[in-house]
Formats: structure tokens, C-alpha cells, sequence
């Protein structure tokens, strides 16, 4: 291997059963991560994706309401097509997240109500590995669900959260960064890399509402999985940072 080559990844544990996805607008599981939550579903597992924002602000050719509706139902139906039947919206403006006190209660009230071995997230860092700046809230949620996954399982925190039977989560092994200019970790998507270019496909109004008229979904993604699976020695790949949760790992 030539010194300058990226090193390889180590393939992700996946001996877990309940995966909550929390990022900051519809499409960003898509742009990457989609092609693994599809492989994981086909494994049996339960993903359960969260939005914290509806990407009302998305569209410049739509208002904030109208854009909300549909970017809602694109994201459904993007996650259907990857296997998940559970997509929660928070409803926090989009564009402006903060990584407030009542963001991580939110968050954790969810890692509560589903219960999830681990969570995937988003780049929380302030670049994307180069000098191209990170968006704000992409960085405000990634940041905000690491700390609310630590909320999640002590009592005595968002403790009005506590009623009709809602306990306490503490049993988040780890929470996957996807997207991180600092993903060690990987998982082989070859075989499902075709439903993540059907997932991204699936927010049309979006991508056309950048402008994006001569978009190609499968070349966009095979930019980021191909160089990935090259360092997992496969096809496709997404990589993650791995961010233990319990003491001494």
C-alpha cells in the first residue's frame, strides 16, 4: 500500500438488533448512509429514522410550508424503500438549529421511546475534511444527539420526559457518525448500493429544486462508496466514526 493511500477500515459490529437514525433534514441519510440502513433492514434489524428538521427551507422556489409537506413524504418514501416503516419529524426550523437544552431533550426522548442498541448520525464536525465548512446544522445535530444519547439513560435528566411508562435508556453501545472526515470504521453496501441510489432518487423535488437538472444519483454516490470500499477491499462501502458510550472502550 503506498504510504499516502487511506488506510482501511474495520468492518462495523453489527450484532445488534434497533437502530435509531437522527440527522438534521430529509435527504441527509441519503446522501451516503442510505445503501447501509438497507443492508442492515434486510438483515432483520429495526431502524427507525428521526428527522429534527422537515428541510422546510430546502426549496427556494417553495414557501416553508408547502416545501414541509412534501419534503415529509419524500423522506417516507425514501425510507420505505431502504426498509423502514417509522419516520419521525421533531419540527425544529430548518436552517437555524441550535444545539439547545430542549434539541437534546427532544433527541433523547426518542433514544427513550425507541430504545436502540446504537445510533447513526451526521457529521458533527466543522469541515467535511477539506476547507469546505460543514452546515450548521448538521453540526448542531450531530453534537446535540451524542450528548443526548448520555441524557437518555439517567433518570434525573428531562425527567417530566418519565410518565406513561417511559424510562430511562442507557444501553446505546455507540453512535455511528456517517459522513466523518474521521470514519475508521465501514460496512459493505454492495449489494444494496442500488437501493440507496433508489433512496436519494426518491427526494426529487429537492434535487430538482437545487437545480440539479443533469443529476445522477448512482454517479454522486459511487464517488464516496467506491474509494470506501476500496478500503474495506468490496465494491461500495459507507464509512462511519464509531463514538463508544460505555466507560473504558
Amino acid at each position: 500500500m503506498a504510504d499516502d493511500a487511506p488506510a482501511p477500515l474495520t468492518p462495523l459490529d453489527e450484532d445488534w438488533e434497533r437502530a435509531l437514525v437522527v440527522v438534521a433534514h430529509p435527504d441527509d441519510v441519503e446522501f451516503g448512509a442510505a445503501a447501509a440502513v438497507a443492508r442492515w433492514t434486510d438483515q432483520g434489524k429495526t431502524v427507525v429514522y428521526c428527522m429534527v428538521t422537515s428541510g422546510e427551507a430546502g426549496i427556494d422556489a417553495l414557501p416553508p410550508d408547502e416545501c414541509r409537506t412534501v419534503r415529509e413524504a419524500e423522506q417516507v418514501e425514501s425510507a420505505r424503500v431502504v426498509g423502514v416503516d417509522i419516520v419521525e419529524f421533531l419540527g425544529f426550523p430548518d436552517g437555524v438549529v441550535e444545539p439547545t437544552i430542549a434539541l437534546r431533550a427532544a433527541i433523547a426522548e426518542q433514544v427513550r421511546r425507541h430504545r436502540p442498541d446504537v445510533v447513526v448520525t451526521g457529521n458533527h464536525h466543522d469541515t467535511w475534511g477539506g476547507s469546505s465548512p460543514n452546515q450548521a446544522d448538521h453540526i448542531a445535530v450531530g453534537r446535540a444527539t451524542i450528548h443526548a444519547v448520555q441524557d437518555a439513560g439517567n433518570r434525573w435528566i428531562h425527567r417530566e420526559q418519565l410518565t406513561d411508562g417511559l424510562e430511562p435508556w442507557g444501553d446505546v453501545r455507540q453512535v455511528w457518525v456517517a459522513g466523518s472526515p474521521v470514519a475508521g470504521h465501514g460496512v459493505d453496501t454492495t449489494a444494496t448500493f442500488d437501493r440507496g441510489v433508489a433512496s436519494l432518487e426518491a427526494h426529487r423535488a429537492y434535487i430538482d429544486g437545487l437545480g440539479w437538472e443533469h443529476f445522477d444519483a448512482a454517479e454522486f454516490l459511487e464517488g464516496m462508496s467506491r474509494p470506501t470500499g476500496s478500503r474495506l477491499g468490496v465494491t461500495h462501502g459507507a464509512a462511519f466514526e464509531v463514538v463508544s458510550m460505555t466507560w473504558g472502550d
